[in-house]
């Protein structure tokens, strides 16, 4: 696995270049809350869970959560074939509500899953997702969450994964959206830790920075290549 390595949180923060896309992906811990059946509820075997719009719940919810919108869209790569895409594989994709909340454990939206959803990679590698911007919970640094499994038919169970990582959210974005209603306590919350302390990016994240354009008022696109 190449070096990992980046500036301080309060520097100039990379965003991905041809080479630091190409690097692969570093493993990084799946959470607490992943609801893929390896600490609890398993969404994945749900049916609705592939999906493009994971703002809202399925199933017997349908509640919406609330924040800036997001459109995500995520190249997949085969680091052990030249970082050629790689097509027909399936991506997990989670992250906390508004408020930092994760659906299906959180105590207050136990009984929903909305912000969860798998999509197949078409045969450029690529996946997209329509969401909202996570919240900075204290003691974390804004992140999603990712799984990469060979395949959709796999994408049912944990133990079928052959990736687990996270992306980072840029600090410049960040500090523009939790400027806006329902993110308030994201503020206190991101003065209170940094990239180098963030107990996930810490050991660096050169690989894990998407690059991110839009605004606060008509929302964002992020843009994030890695392999696996």
């Amino acid at each position: 696995m190449p070096p990992r390595g980046g500036p301080g949180g309060g520097a100039a923060q990379p965003t991905q270049t041809s080479d630091t896309a190409n690097g692969e992906i570093p493993e990084e811990t799946s959470g607490p809350y992943p609801g893929d059946g390896s600490n609890g509820a398993n969404v994945l075997t749900q049916s609705g869970i592939v999906r493009r719009d994971i703002t809202s719940s399925f199933g017997s919810s349908t509640t919406k959560a609330e924040g800036v919108p997001l459109g995500i869209t995520m190249t997949i790569n085969d680091f052990a074939n030249n970082t050629s895409p790689l097509a027909g594989a399936a991506v997990y994709l989670w992250h906390c509500d508004r408020e930092g909340r994760y659906s299906l454990y959180s105590q207050d939206i136990s009984n929903e899953n909305y912000l969860r959803g798998v999509q197949e990679t078409d045969d450029g590698g690529q996946v997209k997702f329509d969401t909202i911007f996570p919240a900075c919970y204290s003691g974390r640094w804004p992140h999603i969450h990712f799984e990469v499994y060979p395949s959709l038919a796999k994408a049912t169970n944990s133990a079928n994964k052959i990736a687990t990582s996270q992306m980072a959210m840029p600090e410049v974005t960040a500090k523009a959206v939790y400027a806006t209603s329902g993110y308030e306590q994201s503020v206190h919350n991101l003065s209170q830790v940094s990239l180098d302390s963030d107990n996930v990016f810490s050991d660096g994240y050169d690989l894990q920075m998407p690059k991110v354009t839009g605004d606060e008022n008509n929302g964002y696109q992020l843009t994030f290549n890695c392999a696996v």
